[in-house]
């Protein structure tokens, strides 16, 4: 395919840079009505969950599009819903650069990009700019200088803003690239955090005449007693889905890459193993209500019928993309079809 010829010249460049110039190829080869050149349709392989009619299971991870300037060109690649940002109240840089490193013997990615958007006002007029008319998730976050203890305005803003033009919204609480943000995953944090973005989703539901769907997306860093905290008060709250996992801090099995030793989140195949047991911990201890969605080292159909069989609902991909290219949705896709079942 057109991607793999491509892929040397993009792998010369600062990973950084390869992906902005990657996906305004993708924008300019979607407005020529050519990406079929990159990527062949998806079937329909339709799943209900969290109260939306899915296409197919197979999402874009939040991260690669962060401020939503890219919508209907990833549409376009066939994914069954898109998640973009993590997106913050007010505009930030993120932290300095170089921020993201390629692992390519292992298939993997660090990145240490700290949030880094345009702040929620540009994401909600890039939404309203879109022809999409899918499945769209929106993962929110605190801006890098709120401190824990008023964490939960920044959540509420966002969600605010983004709740007319979300199918559903994340609450991103395991971000290792913001100072202190995983100790949003602790219990009492936790609880204040989530009880107030239910009670506002509540209020908004009436204000809209529409119920969204809250998810939290959670670390794979969690031991067994964290994850079954997490669930307890996700089912307590009435949180609708569970996001299992963002990067990782451990460096297991890519200790001998050089790279290895940037910090910053571990994606990618080395995060498969790891991600799937959260997903494993989480059906067992969450009532079959709350939904999970997979995501980590997924680059197959064989890799997204492990998070299924572990207990997912969907799963979502971001840096299979980036070694295997933007036709690997429609072949994982179809390879689930082929099985003849998703759930």
């Amino acid at each position: 395919m057109l991607y793999h010829s491509l892929r040397p010249f993009l792998f010369a460049l600062d990973p950084e840079t390869a992906h902005r110039l990657g996906l305004k190829s993708l924008d300019v080869l979607t407005r020529l009505g050519a990406a079929s050149l990159v990527a062949s349709p998806a079937p329909r392989v339709p799943v209900r969950v969290m109260g939306l009619d899915f296409p197919n299971p197979v999402g874009l991870a939040a991260g690669l599009d962060k401020d939503g300037e890219h919508i209907d060109a990833l549409a376009a690649l066939g994914f069954g819903f898109l998640e973009i940002g993590a997106v913050t109240p007010r505009a930030q840089p993120g932290n300095a650069r170089p921020r993201l490193f390629r692992l390519c013997e292992a298939e993997a990615l660090i990145n240490r990009l700290g949030f880094n958007n345009r702040g929620v006002d540009a994401l909600v007029e890039n939404i309203r700019g879109t022809g999409y008319r899918g499945v769209l998730g929106v993962n929110i976050g605190r801006n890098f200088d709120t401190a824990n203890e008023r964490a939960a305005d920044d959540y509420l803003a966002c969600l605010r803003k983004v709740y007319p033009h979300a199918s559903f919204v994340t609450a991103n609480v395991s971000s290792p690239n913001t100072t202190d943000l995983r100790a949003l995953q602790g219990p009492d944090n936790f609880d204040d955090l989530i009880a107030a973005l239910a009670t506002e989703r509540d209020a908004l539901a009436k204000r809209y005449g529409n119920r969204v769907p809250l998810a939290v997306k959670i670390a794979p860093d969690m031991n067994d007693a964290g994850i079954e905290m997490i669930a307890d008060r996700v089912a307590a709250r009435g949180i609708d889905a569970v996001i299992a996992t963002n990067t990782t801090v451990s460096r297991e099995g890519v200790g001998h890459l050089p790279a290895s030793r940037e910090p910053g989140g571990l994606s990618g195949a080395p995060l498969k193993a790891l991600a799937t047991a959260v997903v494993g911990k989480l059906r067992r201890a969450l009532p079959a209500s709350v939904a999970i969605i997979g995501v980590g080292g997924i680059a197959s159909a064989a890799d997204a019928r492990e998070k299924l069989d572990a207990g997912a609902d969907l799963v979502q991909l971001y840096t299979a993309l980036v070694y295997r290219g933007p036709g690997l949705v429609g072949e994982i896709v179809r390879g689930l079809a082929s099985q003849g079942r998703v759930r």
